[in-house]
Formats: C-alpha cells, structure tokens, sequence
C-alpha cells in the first residue's frame, strides 16, 4: 500500500516542477515537508523557490523557520535579522525572531520581540510560546492582548500575593554528589573553594571576618550539566536547593515580579544552609542600558538588593547561576559579594562523555558497546546532544523490531550511525561567545572561551 503522505509530497514536487515560479505551491511543498520533520528537504525547496524569486518575504521567512527548525539557527538568524531591521518590519519575521531568541537562550530578548511582534499583529498571540517565555495568563481569563500590553507598559491593577507561603517553589533536598556528575574538574573545585570550604570550615572562615555565602556564575553553551552541577552542589554540603526560573519570577503584572523575588530570597532564609540555583539569569538580570522599559530595571535593583542582603543576613546562603549568554547579564552581578566568581562550564570531555554515555545506556539492552571510541567520536558534543544520540538508536532499534518482531540489542555501529546523523548544538554557540571573547573581553571572563577554542591571544 502506498504510503499517503508520500504520494502527496510526489503530487506536490510534481507540480512545483511543472511551475517552479508559483510561491503557493512551493509553500505549500514546505510546509508538508516541516510537518513531517524533513526540514532540510524543506529548505531546499525555499531556496530553490527563491531562486525564482529572490526577495519574496513569505519565501524567505519560511527558508529561515525551516532552518531554526533544522536547528541551523545561525543561518535562520541572518535571513530574520535582515528583515526585523527593516523601518517596518512584518509581525511575522518578530515572532519568528523571538522564537530563535528564545532557542538560543536569550529570553529577555525574545520576550521584548514577542511582545513587538502582537503590538503589531495580535492574531499572532500565541500561548504555548507564551509559557515557554514565562509570561501569564490574565487571572480574569482574557487573552494576551490590551491588559498584556498595558503591563509591559507599567500601568494596570497589581493583585497581593503571600509573602508567607513556604510552598512558593519547591525546596529539594538532592542526593546526589560530585562523584555522580562526570568530568569538569576545573569546575567543581571553584566551586569547592569559593561554596563548599567556606561551609565546611565556617569557624575558620568566621576568625577571619569571611562570611559564609556568595555566589558562582556558570556560563557556557546549552545542555551541558550547569543544572546538574548545581544541584550536587547542593547535596556536597547537606542543603535545601531551590531552583528558580524566569516563570517563578516574572509577573505580568507591575510589582509582582518583585514580590515574587523578595519571596524567594526570603524562602532560602528561612531554609539555611540553602543554595539557591538561578537558572537563565540572564532572563531576569539582563544589562539596563539595553532595557526600554524601566519594570525590568526595578526587578534588577530589587534583585541586586536582595544579593547584598540589605533588609536581611545571607549567611548560610549560597547563590549559583547559570546563563547562556553572560555578555547580556548586568555588569553589577559580578561585583564582589555577587556573583563575583565567573565558571566557564565546557561541554564535557571524553571522561565525562565515556560516563554519560554510560549512564544514558544503562538498563537498555546492548551487545558490548565501545564507550571509549564512542567517546571520541562526540568531540563537542554537550550532555544534551549525547542523549539525542542514544535517543536515536533507541528509535531504530524499536523500528527494526516491529517489523521484525525481534528486538535486538544496540551495538557500537548503531551509536555510531546516530553519532552521523546529530550535530552538536555547541558550535552555534561558540559562534556566537568566540565574537565577545575576543572583541568585548573586560578583565579577561571569557579567556577560557578562546583557552577552549586554542584561540592565542
């Protein structure tokens, strides 16, 4: 029987062959394709359309789209960003901006774009991506619209919240320890010297008028354990962890995200010895000579107040960090007593792939894999990326074996026929983070960066 998808996809090649000008039918081919998830056939149609005709929006936009969704978001940025810098830019190419904002990490922005894309298209709104970004609901049940919009714009009601309630986010208490997270070596001992020892020896400390607090910022690219270093942090020391996110914060209406905050600081208090993991920080502190809108700058200062503990002791409290992008994290963060210490969080090396990997297979059936040369083989690879891969050989395992009906263990040529098929998601990164290391380097942050890429200086 034939396949219905596929002779609809052969209708449509036969016609975009027959009128290889018409942008409907192109479009039309794309989109089928995207939904699919053959994205990169789906670009190849873009491009070949625009071929015929160069400067068409609609082509243009779905060439980029095709390309975030191909996780080619370098290339999908420059086309998006050639149209957004128009005088009047289509409330297509916003969104689609934001979208490729928010998948490279950098939310504030994405949230700023997003909301400039529904100014001028509301019918655009749309809530999934709404969560994803952290951004409410109304209480009263409408839309994102007019009452979204007058928020961003500082006016609007401001309901009370309890301060009071400890149930505000969930305090974990973690089990596991630096022995359970591979590699980083580098990274664990700054972390020792600058949290743990302090905690541990805190009479030590105290006979020389150190206090026992602080904080790390962990930078680097997307998916590589600053998350699960976080957390063994935590359980180093035998202390609640709290981790929060930009949606435990940001409240669409004006004062709230303050609130929300102060709350959190006051949570982590209450629970001492505590470490408190900022995830996204950039998200909610991002530099304020970049913000239009002064809401964003009162939540920062609330947010540098609470570090410096003015209303209140952070003894016992332990701050930790992680962004994406630290170029776009106010300066002030890094000022001593802050997040003074700045970690560059590598993607793993060949020990720590060789262990994930062997976490990641363990309980699965296997016919004697080679971990060491799967290991080197995932150059560059994050933690994240090596998931994708196992993930991968599952699926054609489980293809094979109902067809089949016999399951058979994965081999080491299986991985490395997945291994083919992913690209590690850190090269857009390093990308993007080789730029600021060598053009916008103050005090030498980001030195590790070029250390990593044998960049000489």
């Amino acid at each position: 029987m034939n396949d219905p998808n596929q002779v609809a996809l052969d209708a449509l090649r036969q016609a975009a062959s027959l009128a290889p000008g018409n942008v409907a039918i192109a479009n039309h081919l794309a989109k089928t394709l995207l939904q699919l998830s053959r994205h990169s056939e789906a670009v190849e149609v873009y491009r070949d359309a625009l071929n015929h005709n160069p400067g068409n929006v609609e082509l243009q936009l779905g060439l980029a789209d095709s390309y975030r969704r191909d996780n080619r978001l370098s290339h999908a940025l420059a086309i998006v960003e050639t149209l957004v810098a128009e005088d009047d830019p289509p409330a297509e190419a916003l969104l689609l901006h934001a979208r490729i904002l928010h998948s490279q990490g950098e939310n504030r922005s994405a949230i700023n774009q997003y909301k400039d894309a529904i100014d001028a298209d509301p019918d655009l709104a749309d809530s999934a991506f709404e969560s994803l970004l952290g951004l409410k609901f109304d209480p009263d049940g409408e839309e994102f619209g007019e009452r979204a919009r007058a928020t961003w714009n500082e006016v609007g009601p401001q309901p009370e919240i309890d301060e009071g309630d400890e149930s505000f986010v969930d305090l974990e208490k973690p089990s596991i320890k630096f022995d359970d997270v591979g590699g980083m070596t580098a990274v664990k001992e700054d972390i020792r010297v600058k949290i743990i020892y302090p905690l541990e020896h805190a009479e030590m400390f105290a006979a020389y008028g150190k206090k026992v607090g602080g904080g790390i910022l962990m930078y680097g690219p997307p998916g590589c354990g600053k998350t699960m270093l976080a957390r063994a942090t935590a359980g180093e020391v035998n202390a609640g962890f709290l981790v929060v996110g930009i949606n435990d914060v940001l409240d669409m209406w004006i004062g709230n995200s303050e609130k929300n905050l102060h709350s959190l600081f006051e949570q982590a208090r209450r629970n001492r010895p505590c470490v408190v993991f900022f995830d996204e920080v950039d998200a909610l502190g991002a530099s304020r000579s970049d913000m239009r809108r002064t809401g964003g700058r009162h939540l920062i200062n609330q947010f540098l107040s609470e570090l410096d503990g003015v209303e209140a002791d952070n003894e016992g409290v332990l701050f930790l960090a992680a962004t994406n992008a630290p170029w776009h994290l106010d300066g002030a963060f890094r000022r001593p007593g802050r997040f003074d210490r700045i970690v560059f969080v590598p993607p793993p090396d060949a020990l720590a792939r060789a262990e994930i990997l062997k976490l990641a297979l363990k309980g699965k059936p296997t016919d004697n894999v080679n971990i060491d040369k799967l290991a080197a083989k995932t150059e560059d690879f994050s933690g994240a990326d090596l998931m994708a891969v196992i993930d991968s050989a599952v699926e054609d395992k489980l293809k094979e074996a109902v067809k089949t009906g016999l399951p058979k263990p994965i081999s080491t040529a299986d991985l490395m026929s997945a291994i083919k098929k992913t690209r590690p998601s850190t090269g857009e990164w390093f990308s993007t983070a080789r730029n600021h290391a060598l053009y916008s380097n103050e005090g030498g942050a980001y030195d590790p960066i070029l250390d990593y890429l044998k960049i000489k200086r």
